[in-house]
């Protein structure tokens, strides 16, 4: 079948030397990210300090790029290092006194995540089981009451790729006077997002997985009736209205900035804008089609050689990754690596198997044979 998508392979180097099929982990570098670095470089070069006159609004000017991925309207993003510093800006505007002071997740959250909020004072954990694969959202609702502050949920989880049912929880945490923190990391760039149909308290994550952008670049996004009735304590000089005037006391701008502290990581910006232009011109709709039909061959060809799978087998509920649970998996990963297909593993999932826009169906097809190969040999 023609693919059109696969006219946006040349723009992707690593795909000439390798089987790259590890989207979930590290997006494929785009080609135009040498030159968007190159004129960071140059305009440090040239301008020196009078290049902040652009650098200065990138943190919020450059998450633009986002908003049409994400559903949601011009600067009410602000870019940051990483999720965690996310989560604890976040964290920095609630107090935790009992009764309302639970922080309700699941045990299929990523560590960084679970690590930051068990490590904060005051917090009750109240932790959601899984079954290894989903998160049954009953589970979720009931574990979300009056007692609840804050809900940090991930939209994707990133061992078994299951959607969670964001709107249904966010308008149940609402109900109860909980809020949400939507990490939409492993969702962003392979499924539709609409924040404001789903009236997202938070939003957080990064592009260096689907939307190409490398590391060093996260998103934040506060529902703009939230954002002036909460003060970030995690805060810096680019939060100030007036932060060239130097002042004593913060005075904590009501734009999105009002989310910024310290220095941001401008070449990490730089490095981002080329993938987040792809997507935003592949279009994640096109993505999710094609995510579909080859997650679906990928499943199906795991399931004929009779490999155990972590992945729901119901489309709807399964974003861009297979994990593929064969023996030894740690082994059997490194040597994919070595044969140049490049997967990650994951303890309690598997081999991660992650096809992008940009991957070809006889590449889908080839790993799981090729791990056939190295099963075989090693038995």
């Amino acid at each position: 079948m023609h693919d059109e998508l696969l006219g946006w392979r040349k723009e992707f180097p690593i795909l000439e030397t390798s089987t790259y099929l590890i989207s979930n982990s590290l997006g494929a570098m785009p080609r135009a990210v040498a030159d968007s670095l190159a004129s960071y470089a140059d305009m440090w070069a040239t301008r020196g300090v009078t290049a902040w006159e652009e650098w200065w609004d990138m943190p919020v000017s450059a998450g633009d790029l986002l908003a049409p991925i994400l559903g949601c309207g011009s600067r009410e993003i602000s870019l940051h290092q990483n999720v965690t510093i996310t989560q604890a800006i976040i964290a920095s505007c609630f107090d935790f006194q009992p009764p309302r002071n639970r922080v309700v997740f699941s045990d299929m959250e990523f560590p960084s995540v679970k690590y930051f909020w068990q490590a904060q004072k005051g917090v009750e954990i109240v932790i959601v089981p899984s079954d290894g694969v989903t998160v049954p959202l009953e589970r979720t609702l009931a574990a979300i009451d009056e007692r609840t502050l804050l809900v940090p949920m991930s939209h994707v989880l990133f061992r078994s790729a299951f959607i969670q049912d964001a709107a249904a929880i966010i308008k149940h945490a609402h109900s109860v006077g909980a809020t949400v923190i939507l990490d939409s990391f492993q969702a962003a760039g392979t499924i539709p997002i609409n924040l404001k149909e789903l009236n997202a308290d938070f939003c957080v994550g990064g592009v260096l997985k689907w939307l190409c952008g490398g590391p060093g670049v996260s998103y934040l996004y506060v529902r703009p009736d939230l954002r002036e009735k909460l003060a970030p304590r995690l805060t810096g000089w680019m939060g100030h209205r007036r932060p060239f005037q130097f002042e004593a006391t913060q005075d904590l701008t009501g734009d999105s900035f009002r989310y910024l502290n310290g220095t941001p990581q401008i070449p990490a910006i730089f490095a981002a804008i080329p993938g987040l232009k792809i997507i935003g011109e592949v279009g994640v709709e096109n993505i999710r089609r094609k995510s579909m039909r080859q997650t679906a061959l990928l499943l199906e060809a795991a399931l004929d050689r009779g490999f155990p799978v972590t992945a729901p087998r119901n489309p709807a509920e399964r974003a861009g990754t297979v994990a593929i649970n064969v023996p030894n998996g740690y082994q059997v990963c490194q040597e994919l690596i070595r044969r140049k297909f490049m997967v990650d593993y994951r303890p309690n999932a598997g081999v991660r198997v992650s096809p992008h826009f940009y991957n070809t169906d006889v590449e889908v097809v080839s790993v799981v044979g090729e791990i056939g190969k190295i099963v075989a040999k090693a038995a």
